[in-house]
């Protein structure tokens, strides 16, 4: 199994083929079409410290990490919580994409110089702040350095292994009860990295159209407060 080529893949079906399906299934939480505004975030695949060196269409999925961010504490909306680097489109980025690296570099400080976009995925609904985000995927074919870059924005910059977020041992269902409503949504819970909400739809969805997701239990909840 290549996992370059599964990415290359599901880019450019999610152009074509899955545009409409994706569509449909990612856009019917959306809460305000009219006024929600636009953002990116970078969904960048790297090979492992132990993979590097390998040719990279020799890699698996388990030979891959994603590069990942906690949100600083003190922010007004998704406190705390991990996502993709990422954010909202500014009037001089020429798309999605070079918003979303823009956004990684000043974010994690990444050399965008080593970053190859594979595609660009259709735009998915952020309800809670009202973003239609449009996620990108990306390959990092010269790894370098990250780290948090502002205090106030990110509590720390990472880069977690395919294969932990794949391992059904770490598959849950989160679960938030908020002013007597419960929300609940696929999620991931690696050690003390609890990835839930749009961004663990997001990979929920993404590893299921790359086909490489693993059976798990929903049954399995996580509940917890903000």
């Amino acid at each position: 199994m290549s996992a370059l080529r599964d990415l290359r893949r599901f880019a450019g079906e999610a152009g074509t083929v899955l545009a409409e399906e994706l569509g449909a299934r990612w856009r019917l939480t959306l809460a305000e079409p009219d006024t929600a505004r636009d953002a990116a975030v970078l969904m960048l695949f790297a090979p492992t410290a132990e993979s590097a060196g390998r040719d990279p269409r020799s890699l698996g999925p388990d030979d891959l990490d994603l590069l990942m961010l906690q949100r600083a504490t003190t922010l007004g909306s998704h406190a705390g919580e991990i996502a993709f680097p990422g954010g909202k489109l500014e009037p001089d980025d020429a798309d999605e994409a070079a918003a979303a690296l823009r956004e990684a570099v000043e974010e994690t400080g990444l050399d965008p110089a080593g970053v190859d976009v594979v595609g660009v995925l259709p735009s998915h609904p952020l309800p809670y702040s009202n973003f239609m985000v449009t996620p990108v995927l990306a390959w990092w074919r010269e790894v370098s350095p990250v780290f948090v870059v502002d205090p106030r924005e990110s509590a720390q910059v990472f880069r977690i292994p395919v294969r932990d977020l794949l391992d059904p041992r770490n598959r849950v269902t989160a679960s938030l009860e908020r002013a007597g409503v419960v929300f609940e949504s696929p999620a991931f819970l690696v050690e003390d990295i609890f990835i839930w909400g749009f961004t663990g739809k997001l990979l929920e969805e993404t590893f299921h159209y790359l086909g490489w997701a693993k059976p798990w239990d929903p049954d399995r909840k996580h509940f917890f407060t903000l």
